[in-house]
Parts: C-alpha cells; sequence; structure tokens
C-alpha cells in the first residue's frame, strides 16, 4: 500500500481507468460477437446494422488506444468478409 499522497491517487486512478478500458473492451468483443452470431444465422439485414455499430465499437477502441489500430482494421475487414461472404 503506498504512503505517498501522489502514489495513492496513482492507484485509484490506474484502478478506474482499468475498470473503465475492462468495459469498453466488454463492450466491443459484444458488439463483433452480435454481427458474428447474426451473419451464422443468416439474419443478413440486421447484421449489416450490427456490423455499423461494431465498426464504430473497434475505431472507438483504437483511438482510446485499448487494441492497436490495426488490429480494428483486421477484425472490421474480416467481419466484412463473413457478411459478404
Amino acid at each position: 500500500m503506498p504512503n505517498i499522497k501522489s502514489a495513492i491517487k496513482r492507484v485509484k486512478t490506474n484502478e478506474a481507468r482499468r475498470a473503465r478500458n475492462i468495459a469498453a473492451k466488454s463492450e466491443m468483443r459484444t458488439a463483433v460477437k452480435k454481427v458474428e452470431a447474426l451473419v451464422s444465422s443468416n439474419d443478413i439485414d440486421n447484421a449489416k446494422v450490427a456490423f455499423v455499430a461494431a465498426s464504430s465499437q473497434l475505431d472507438k477502441a483504437a483511438r482510446k488506444g485499448l487494441i492497436h489500430k490495426n488490429v480494428a482494421s483486421r477484425q472490421k475487414a474480416r467481419l466484412a468478409k463473413q457478411l459478404n461472404a
């Protein structure tokens, strides 16, 4: 346990940021899984709508530094490929 005031604050802020990052990553993964589930059930119209939302989530995660921009791009490309297959 840190004794210095600034170190105590760093622990608090790190925990808050970690919780926020975990929530954002979870939301992103859920959006991707939703698209994959809709594609596998051949619900293409709803899958296209979900794909737009998932793309937005991936871009936001990349912008915030949760994932690398190339990872976001690769995941979007793979989802688009599944959608158009």
